[in-house]
């Protein structure tokens, strides 16, 4: 951990920063000090975040900020646990039905890469991958540094959550951007991310920053703004990166809520009711970490992904890590017993027949915390069980024998009310349009 730099007055540094001026590595270094260890006040810390919203940061100040909040805890190495395969990571701004953390990790474990994922807990209408994990029983998101290490040692994966010791400068600076309307940033976007991957020890990191209107930035140049900052300060950093651009204009597979999409996941690995825009992005996502992990070439990866799929093995993988961490040993063939979905199930039938032209992918993930699968505020309880199955995608036909989804609620009116946000949330049109593509660039070092 770093030692606390020299002092400045925090309401100096809000003032510069207020005025439109960069700060200094020393700077930024003693505000992300004083965010660690708590000597700057919670009410500075959102003036300075306000001040950094509107002004925003230069480049420099992007990788000082980084380098700062990392340096407030403890940094993994993986090179004294000898893996024998090189570590790489991903990382999505996340989205409605964003499964695809569930698929990677065991994927590039089949083929050879280690992967020790921290993930994150959901907030607002994006579901986080950790509560998915939640619904599975036993599942230890929190294991100590000895299980972690074994498990990514002797399995290739591990899906975890954030630490108390890893970029703790980041929790306390994030919950405070969550309760002042400054979470957007860009800047702060960036350092929160990279700070906690390179506090991971990664060797590589692959970004899929979405865009659309479940998306956290729905649209595509601030999307893409946001991919260019974090390519940018992660390689000036030391790591790595690529971002994919991926489209959030439609749910991400086909369904949406805890236990539901751990069901989708299983069905994945296994080769059942495969999604097609689904498995393309988990395959384009998958080929890039082993590209840039140096596990396969641009030609073999996506081969490499496709076997480890086919023969079963990224199937065993994940069996492997729910066991390992805590979770019941046959889950993938007992997945009722150990994932049960809430009693009333209800199909949502349009009232008319029509082609799906648009859909408001915020409000499918609306309605999943209005059923209690999400959270209002960070200490709501959720409710595993429920959530949206068989959703139909952009260019499905409608009718009596289709529904537009599945409903799986507590009580009938809570049913009812999620109906009435599916039916609202899509636009019907007379005739199938051309698919977009789930991929819609690709951001490396070398287009900086």
């Amino acid at each position: 951990m770093a030692t606390k730099p020299a002092n400045f007055f925090p309401q100096e540094l809000i003032r510069k920063k207020r005025d439109g001026s960069a700060l200094s590595d020393a700077e930024i270094r003693f505000m992300v000090a004083g965010l660690a260890d708590n000597s700057i006040s919670e009410g500075q810390i959102a003036a300075f975040a306000m001040a950094v919203f509107f002004q925003g940061m230069t480049m420099d100040e992007r990788v000082s900020l980084t380098h700062a909040m990392v340096q407030s805890g403890q940094v993994m190495d993986w090179k004294k646990a000898d893996l024998g395969r090189p570590v790489v990571d991903k990382h999505s701004t996340g989205g409605v039905g964003d499964k695809v953390s569930l698929m990677l990790a065991p994927i590039v474990a089949a083929c050879g890469g280690a992967v020790p994922m921290i993930s994150g807990r959901g907030l607002g209408h994006t579901g986080g991958t950790l509560d998915k994990l939640d619904s599975v029983p036993g599942y230890n998101t929190a294991p100590d540094p000895a299980l972690l290490t074994k498990t990514v040692k002797q399995i290739g994966c591990a899906i975890i959550g954030q630490t108390a010791d890893l970029a703790p400068a980041d929790k306390r600076f994030y919950a405070i951007r969550d309760v002042t309307a400054t979470v957007e940033s860009i800047p702060l976007i960036t350092a929160s991310i990279l700070s906690k991957k390179l506090a991971a020890g990664l060797e590589a990191l692959v970004m899929d920053v979405k865009f659309g209107s479940g998306a956290f930035k729905e649209d595509y140049n601030e999307a893409q703004e946001l991919a260019h900052s974090i390519v940018t300060i992660a390689n000036c950093a030391g790591l790595p990166t690529t971002a994919l651009l991926t489209d959030m204009n439609e749910v991400l597979g086909a369904s949406a809520g805890n236990a539901i999409e751990v069901r989708e996941t299983i069905d994945f690995l296994m080769g059942k009711n495969v999604d097609p825009r689904l498995l393309s992005v988990v395959t384009v996502l998958a080929a890039e970490m082993l590209v840039l992990g140096d596990v396969a070439d641009e030609v073999t990866a996506p081969h490499a992904v496709q076997g480890a799929l086919a023969s079963g093995t990224a199937a065993e993988k994940f069996a492997q890590m729910i066991a390992a961490l805590g979770g019941p040993h046959d889950l993938m063939t007992n997945v009722g017993k150990h994932l049960p979905l809430a009693p009333v199930r209800h199909d949502v039938i349009s009232p008319k027949r029509g082609v799906i032209g648009s859909m408001n992918v915020r409000e499918m993930g609306v309605a999943v915390m209005d059923l209690g699968g999400g959270r209002h505020k960070a200490s709501d309880p959720i409710d595993y069980g429920v959530g949206i199955s068989d959703i139909a995608g952009l260019g499905a036909k409608l009718g009596p024998r289709r529904p537009i989804a599945t409903i799986f609620a507590r009580s009938e009116d809570d049913a009812r009310r999620a109906e009435m946000r599916i039916l609202n949330a899509i636009t019907l049109v007379d005739e199938t349009q051309s698919p977009t593509p789930p991929v819609r660039s690709r951001l490396t070092k070398e287009d900086l």
